[in-house]
């Protein structure tokens, strides 16, 4: 816990202090801040302090009074970028559902997205519609292996879930917008086959060739051990079988079967990529996350829903964190894509516990703790702030503020690997809007 000064309000700190945060000289200022930058002229804290929103909880289910603030940044956007600093912390994903939950209420929001593949994106959101099964089961079969098969996501599905039943005439739905990892099974081939039999009987016969091979990828970790040369075949018979698709007509399914071919196509070619080759890490980053912003901006487009994306910090931004290895956001996309009706959120905490792992793509999500942020990180500056957790709206920050949160400087990066290095982040260039965390522990394992 942070000590009372802390708690209660701490205006500034000394300058030597604020020099190893690396700020730096602000610019000349309107006369409507030149008192206030003249006073905080090495020291942005003050600037932030003046910012901050303070955040009373990360609990859903409490009073969202203290959430109106972040209403009116978030303002008419139609897709709102969510990230998270790690992917395994109870407070990042409890947020998620606090911040849905008010968007969906005060904002007429009705999507949430994740980075979880289409097809199971589709199996949680007919629960959440139909009420079949069991929450806790669909969480089980659809998030297994992933940081989000935990309890706190049983808990955003049982909420939506009993928002719809409550809320007929004003649904949620939950869409999975990532590509098909670790599998994409016969059934969800069938959904696109079904379609073509019912309505364009002539085509199937093609669109069976097409899919020889490819269907199903019962484990996409397997398909990578074929020859490239078979993968760059299969990729383009899948986008040949999508191209058949589009230019088919018919019902009201005819669109989501066109979008069902195309997350095929889209699987197909990420994992025709030569990861032997140096370009290859980059380039199967680029199709990813391409690949995530045309599912959001699709689903916006097709439903007219307003859409809460959740996401690693580096997915939502604008920018990268590490630019030679990850070159193009999914967030950057999304600015392409929809202009200001994109809007991300960022995540920072200073402390605490997650769950990662230790080898890329290998063994089990496991807990890891970071003790408070080094000097010199956006982390440490944030934590200096008057507010236990708060947020602040980057793009209406006073001058030196601005002028802080537009250097990069060192910022955690957490994923699906642990330890890493700190990465160079500008919180301005990246985010609109920023939340800070004191201290966040590890998420509550699936019971």
């Amino acid at each position: 816990m942070k000590d009372s000064r802390k708690r209660w309000g701490r205006r500034g700190v000394v300058a030597a202090a604020v020099v190893m945060a690396g700020a730096v000289l602000a610019p000349m200022a309107s006369p409507a801040f030149a008192a206030e930058t003249t006073s905080a002229w090495w020291d942005p804290v003050r600037s932030l302090d003046r910012a901050a929103y303070p955040l009373r909880s990360t609990e859903p289910g409490r009073n969202t009074a203290d959430l109106r603030a972040l209403g009116g940044m978030i303002g008419g956007a139609k897709v709102v970028g969510l990230g998270e600093a790690t992917h395994g912390s109870h407070e990042f994903f409890t947020m998620k559902e606090r911040v849905f939950r008010y968007l969906v209420e005060e904002k007429g929001f009705r999507a949430f997205a994740l980075e979880l593949s289409w097809s199971a994106g589709l199996e949680i959101d007919e629960y959440i519609q139909t009420g079949r099964g069991d929450a806790r089961e669909i969480a089980k079969r659809t998030l297994a292996g992933s940081p989000w098969d935990r309890e706190e996501f049983v808990s955003l599905i049982r909420w939506m879930r009993d928002h719809n039943r409550a809320h007929p005439d004003r649904t949620v739905h939950f869409v999975g917008d990532d590509l098909g990892a670790p599998s994409v099974n016969d059934a969800f081939f069938a959904r696109i086959t079904d379609y073509v039999r019912q309505h364009h009987p002539e085509a199937l016969p093609r669109l069976n060739e097409l899919y020889t091979g490819l269907r199903p990828i019962d484990d996409a970790f397997v398909y990578l051990r074929k020859p490239l040369d078979e993968r760059l075949r299969l990729a383009t018979q899948a986008e040949k079988a999508f191209e058949l698709v589009k230019g088919l007509t018919g019902a009201d399914a005819y669109g989501w079967t066109e979008q069902h071919a195309r997350f095929v196509a889209q699987t197909a070619r990420f994992l025709a990529v030569d990861l032997t080759d140096p370009k290859g890490l980059p380039t199967s980053q680029i199709l990813r996350d391409q690949a995530m912003a045309q599912n959001v901006a699709w689903w916006q487009r097709r439903t007219g829903h307003k859409i809460l994306l959740s996401a690693h910090n580096a997915h939502v931004a604008y920018v990268p964190d590490l630019p030679e290895s990850y070159p193009k956001t999914q967030g950057a996309f999304l600015r392409e894509t929809l202009g200001r009706d994109y809007l991300p959120i960022g995540f920072s905490f200073d402390r605490g516990s997650f769950l990662s792992r230790d080898k890329a793509l290998e063994g089990d999500w496991k807990p890891f703790s970071v003790p408070a942020a080094p000097s010199g990180s956006n982390e440490h500056t944030l934590d200096q702030v008057r507010f236990e957790d708060f947020y602040l709206d980057v793009r209406t920050a006073p001058p030196s503020a601005r002028t802080w949160l537009d250097t990069a400087r060192p910022t955690r990066t957490i994923g699906t690997v642990f330890p890493v290095d700190l990465a160079a982040i500008s919180l301005g260039r990246s985010y609109d809007v920023v939340i800070h965390l004191h201290d966040v522990r590890q998420a509550d394992l699936r019971r």
